[in-house]
């Protein structure tokens, strides 16, 4: 039989367009429930036997009880940066002061404490042009200068230095909502758009699983004999950037800075040992475990800090 997913087979089954499916618009919300935790929730019971119904339409504020004691659970604790901004640029090829209102989406920071961003319109931002942040009385915040150009209106700022970079940030920056939310950011959203566990700051966008969470069903979970546990990964370009290719092994995904803490690393090597479940919230807690997992080849996780782009950069 040919492996469907051989690089040497040349099937179907390896196109992006076979993942397309059409969502009405009206089905996408674009605001959140009035109260976490009272989202739907389906549920799917692996342990029935075939032909009976293992789909359950419920509400998250179950899931305490669909854990078990023993069980742990593993949150990503990353903090969304209000990461959405707009500058005047100020070009090295003309003499006329401020050209133009430009929007950046910082997207992560580099080894060096550069910034990768998208910037639109990007063919008007090119390398050594300046570019000028203010706040709504007019008063300039922060300053960049373009240092890289890639392609789809990437960019690689470096800010000069101020007295507090994420305060600036603060009183700025918009809050980077995704595509399919189109509507302008709100005040609330500065809270809503986080999860209440949320605490190291460097992501654009949220880990919306975890969005769902209120700190009874926290408790809730706790009390069921639930180990709790947290990873950081900070979402980044990956999440907004369309994929230009037309097959699924031609995708190369941007990396994202993750921390596997020294607690969490235990307590995964615990429960493997005692062959505990570990049950990972949302996909960005799934491929952080995973990627860990794989690194090791079967030996202890150890506390470190590293990308996704190559093995040789954790650092152990």
């Amino acid at each position: 039989m040919t492996d469907p997913l051989s690089k040497s087979s040349d099937t179907e089954a390896l196109r992006v367009s076979n993942f397309d499916f059409h969502l009405p618009e009206e089905l996408i919300a674009q605001q959140p429930p009035a109260e976490r935790g009272t989202s739907r929730m389906l549920v799917l019971n692996r342990s029935l036997p075939e032909g009976q119904a293992a789909f359950f339409d419920r509400s998250f504020a179950d899931l305490p009880s669909l854990l078990e004691p023993g069980d742990l659970l593993v949150l990503n604790d990353s903090r969304v940066i209000p990461a959405r901004l707009y500058a005047q640029r100020i070009t090295t090829r003309s003499k006329q002061g401020p050209s133009g209102r430009i929007e950046v989406l910082l997207t992560s920071l580099d080894g060096a404490g550069n910034w990768n961003a998208l910037v639109r319109p990007g063919r008007k931002v090119r390398v050594g042009d300046k570019l000028e942040f203010a706040s709504t009385s007019g008063q300039v915040l922060l300053r960049a200068e373009v240092l890289a150009s890639g392609e789809f209106g990437e960019r690689a700022l470096r800010f000069e230095p101020v007295a507090d970079f994420f305060t600036a940030l603060d009183q700025i920056g918009h809050m980077p909502l995704p595509p399919y939310i189109k509507r302008d950011d709100l005040s609330t959203d500065r809270e809503r758009y986080q999860t209440v566990y949320a605490s190291d700051r460097g992501s654009v966008a949220a880990p919306t699983a975890g969005l769902h969470f209120t700190p009874a069903i926290l408790d809730a979970i706790a009390e069921r004999g639930v180990e709790i546990a947290r990873i950081t990964l900070h979402v980044g370009l990956g999440t907004f950037a369309p994929l230009r290719v037309e097959r699924v092994d031609e995708i190369q995904l941007h990396c994202e800075r993750y921390t596997m803490p020294v607690e969490t690393a235990a307590a995964l090597n615990r429960a493997r040992i005692e062959r505990r479940r570990i049950i990972a919230v949302g996909t960005t807690t799934v491929r952080t475990l995973e990627y860990c997992a794989l690194s090791v080849q079967g030996r202890e996780i150890a506390a470190h800090s590293g990308d996704d782009s190559d093995q040789s950069e954790l650092r152990w």
